[in-house]
Parts: structure tokens; C-alpha cells; sequence
């Protein structure tokens, strides 16, 4: 069974009006990251791409066209860059973590899947890297 890149690459549908769930997402952000175990990437920094994908409960009150009565996403992308200006690290599957660690700190967010790709690792791929779906306990 074959699966075009295009078909395994689309926005996830995770918004569900009965449950009150509103998919919150932020797309194809990149950023340098000194990111990599092997000797040549502990100096210099690399393209990583990320993508995240929440599912937010909607709060009772409505928006009220408030910002604080919604996730917002360029506190997302903020908080991306500042786990990235942090340091070196190792491996893609622990910079997800931190990021998806992130993500749930908000309350209101019930899951996040987070995808982090290193994009210039190999000439015949255009990327590599990991994707992780992690839950809100707290609820």
C-alpha cells in the first residue's frame, strides 16, 4: 500500500464542535537550532522545522474577541524559540518533548502532537525527524 507525502503531510482534523474542541495550530515554523549528537553539529547551528497541533477546550464565557479567552499562538511560537535559544541539545525526540511539555502547560489544551524536523541532513530527503502526540493529565 502506497501513500503520497501530500496525503500523510495534511492538517490534522481535530476540531469537534460537540466535545468543544477547538484545533489550534501553528505550521512550518523554522528556526536555527544547535540540535545533533554527531561532533559537526555541537558549533554550528541547523534549519528545523515545527509544527504543532492542539486541541484546545473551548472555555463557557465565549471569545468576547479577548485574547486571553483563547490559546494564543504567538505565545506557541515564543515559547518555541526560547526552548531553542536555550542551548545544544542532543536529539529531535527531546526537543519535542520540551515542546509539547510547553504546549500543555495551558490548561485549556487537551493534547498536542508535535512534529520536529531536522531539514538539511540528507541531499535525497528533504527532511528527518519525529512526531509525538502527548496528553493533558491534568484533566
Amino acid at each position: 500500500m502506497s501513500t503520497r507525502a501530500t496525503e500523510v503531510l495534511q492538517p490534522l482534523n481535530i476540531a469537534d464542535a460537540r466535545q468543544r474542541v477547538r484545533h489550534v495550530f501553528v505550521r512550518d515554523l523554522v528556526l536555527d537550532a544547535l540540535i545533533g549528537i554527531h561532533a559537526h553539529e555541537q558549533d554550528k547551528t541547523q534549519r528545523v522545522r515545527v509544527n504543532l497541533d492542539l486541541a484546545v477546550r473551548e472555555g463557557e464565557e465565549g471569545l468576547d474577541d479577548d485574547l486571553a479567552n483563547v490559546v494564543c499562538y504567538e505565545q506557541l511560537v515564543n515559547g518555541v524559540q526560547e526552548i531553542f535559544y536555550k542551548g545544544h541539545v542532543g536529539l529531535v525526540e527531546t526537543m519535542a518533548e520540551s515542546i509539547a511539555a510547553m504546549c500543555l502547560t495551558d490548561h485549556r489544551v487537551r493534547s498536542a502532537r508535535v512534529r520536529v524536523e531536522k531539514l538539511d541532513i540528507f541531499d535525497n530527503a528533504q527532511s528527518v525527524g519525529v512526531e509525538i502526540e502527548r496528553f493533558n493529565t491534568e484533566l
